[in-house]
């Protein structure tokens, strides 16, 4: 069996870590820019031991990057992308809710035609 590919591992690793509500929050934050601990814990609303446990896992990761200014340490995405790749799945996430919620609204009939009607384009394109 082939050695896993590296880049696999390390995406699965950046990925594991972003699999987390708040820290998916910190990254949207921190695309608006550099912020304190201190400022994140306000805007989010928790406790600046939880942020700094949460930016810790990060800058682990590669996420987020820390700069010293004076006393306070800024922390920033350590690349732009990262929010681009974040963007793009919460609008993969945003279409299905958005299939899913029209599909609630039809009747059984509308669901039933609209399947014959797939079954019979699939057919006349065989």
């Amino acid at each position: 069996m082939p050695a896993m590919d590296e880049v696999y591992r390390l995406q699965a690793e950046v990925l594991k870590t972003l699999a987390n509500p708040r820290r998916l929050e910190i990254v949207h934050l921190l695309a608006e820019g550099p912020r304190e601990v201190g400022r994140l814990a306000e805007e989010m609303g928790i406790t600046q031991p939880n942020v700094s446990q949460h930016l810790a896992l990060m800058r682990a990761a590669g996420v987020v990057e820390a700069e010293r200014d004076g006393r306070e340490v800024r922390y920033r995405l350590s690349d732009p992308d990262i929010i681009c790749a974040c963007e793009t799945m919460r609008g993969v996430l945003l279409r299905r809710i958005s299939r899913i919620a029209a599909a609630a609204t039809q009747t059984p009939a509308e669901v039933v035609a609209r399947r014959a009607s797939a079954s019979l384009a699939n057919q006349s394109a065989s």
